[in-house]
């Protein structure tokens, strides 16, 4: 066990060294394709530039309605913000286009002329990225979701006024230098806060792996938006004029970056909905089935057995003396013997039988194809198990068992069958019927 740990931790070191090592690498290349294509004075056209445009805002707003339905279950404030951001950030930037062709009327000159609809936008979408972590790490969580949004709402208010004000209030526009290697320097401001936000939210995944590795998906998405929004300002730091190679690089390293968001919402929300699927057939402190999983799985089977003309049969256990554990020794340890029963349940059932928490100190098991001696053996087995346990307090079951189609043809008459079993188990008080299963469902 000691080796396996060394050689698991010797592992992870150097995924943790490759990882650096492989975003460098990716680095290297897409920086090699920008200059390449710097250099060739490969170029494309306005239209091309509006259909990335629109698409980008049709993205946009398909993320703002998945982020509004993720906080109206999960309260998550990043997704609630970054939703207005994203939202305006599209618009900004798309309305932004129809101002730029009037600039391009103006002639070739124009065509240096960096968008401020392109400035204001993009650093509107950084700045919101790091408030949203902002608010998350120091606001503490409102239990009024009206309160959240309205927060959400000033936040994201907050943002577009200061980075607007901040644009509008600078001397001259923006004008790419041609003979200069970074022809757009303003590009830096945006692009060094989506370094700075692809920081803290790799933090963040880092954090959120260690708990929950299917949670942290939607995390490493945060990331990569942020990571491929500064690839964005990278390609856009070399641009010389309007739609060449490294603008249109830019631009499709935004909308990648609003497909990857989309992508990872939709994949968080997909794991999200079988988590509530789960929880509503599932006992809580248990993990068996709950009553309403226990009823359709009787139902199944009834239907599966009409149709094979096979028997099945319903096992009902109830826990001897759980009130005298709870009021000896505390709940705690009453609930403790709850799982404790569970998990013997688990670990004696076939993957196709169904245990179930049948309700307070009653559980339930299902056989698929098994007969009442069948039911019989499998009680006794729980059981002597049971009772081979070292753990205090010692536990004790009483079973109940009925079978189709001689016990019942529905749901509510198995159960009722079983029940009354138990019930004259509980109240017989003689060792030989608690020992002999087998006996006892005889004389159904």
């Amino acid at each position: 066990m000691g080796l396996r740990a060394q050689i698991k931790s010797n592992s992870g070191k150097e995924w943790g060294y490759l990882a650096p090592l492989a975003y460098g690498l990716i680095l290297a290349a897409f920086l090699g394709v920008v200059l390449y294509f710097r250099q060739a004075h490969v170029s494309g056209t306005s239209t091309t530039y509006l259909y990335l445009e629109v698409g980008g805002s049709l993205l946009c707003f398909c993320y703002a309605a998945n982020a509004l339905v993720r906080f109206r279950g999960t309260h998550d404030r990043i997704a609630l913000i970054l939703a207005f951001g994203f939202v305006l950030s599209g618009m900004i930037e798309t309305i932004g286009y129809f101002g730029l062709n009037q600039l391009l009327n103006h002639g070739p000159v124009a065509y240096s002329h960096v968008p401020m609809g392109w400035m204001v936008g993009r650093t509107l979408l950084s700045v919101l990225l790091l408030a949203a972590l902002a608010v998350e790490r120091f606001l503490p969580t409102s239990r009024q979701p009206s309160r959240e949004t309205a927060g959400a709402l000033f936040v994201v208010a907050a943002a577009a006024y200061i980075t607007s004000a901040a644009f509008m209030a600078a001397p001259a526009t923006p004008v790419a230098q041609v003979t200069a290697f970074f022809s757009r320097p303003w590009e830096a401001l945006p692009g060094s806060l989506f370094v700075l936000a692809a920081l803290f939210f790799y933090q963040r995944y880092q954090a959120g792996k260690k708990n929950d590795s299917e949670a942290s998906i939607y995390d490493y998405s945060l990331f990569l938006v942020a990571l491929l929004n500064a690839a964005c300002h990278l390609a856009a730091l070399f641009s010389r004029r309007l739609f060449d190679g490294p603008f249109f690089l830019a631009e499709l390293s935004k909308v990648a970056s609003y497909t990857v968001m989309l992508s990872g919402a939709l994949i968080d929300q997909a794991r999200l909905f079988d988590q509530v699927r789960d929880l509503a057939v599932s006992d809580p402190l248990t993990g068996l089935a709950n009553y309403r999983r226990l009823l359709a799985s009787i139902e199944s089977e009834l239907d599966r057995s009409r149709r094979t003309h096979r028997p099945f049969s319903v096992v009902l256990l109830d826990m001897d003396g759980l009130k005298t554990i709870n009021d000896r020794h505390g709940h705690l340890v009453g609930s403790r013997s709850l799982v404790r029963l569970s998990k013997i349940l688990r670990s004696h059932s076939r993957a196709i039988d169904t245990p179930a928490r049948y309700g307070g100190d009653e559980f339930a098991l299902v056989l698929p194809e098994a007969q009442k001696e069948v039911a019989a053996r499998v009680a006794s087995r729980i059981r002597e198990r049971l009772a081979a346990e070292t753990e205090e307090p010692i536990l004790s079951v009483s079973a109940g068992i009925a079978s189709y189609p001689e016990d019942g043809d529905t749901p509510e008459k198995l159960l009722g069958a079983a029940d009354r079993m138990l019930y004259r188990m509980k109240h017989r008080g003689s060792a030989s019927a608690i020992n002999s299963i087998t006996r006892i469902a005889a004389c159904l």
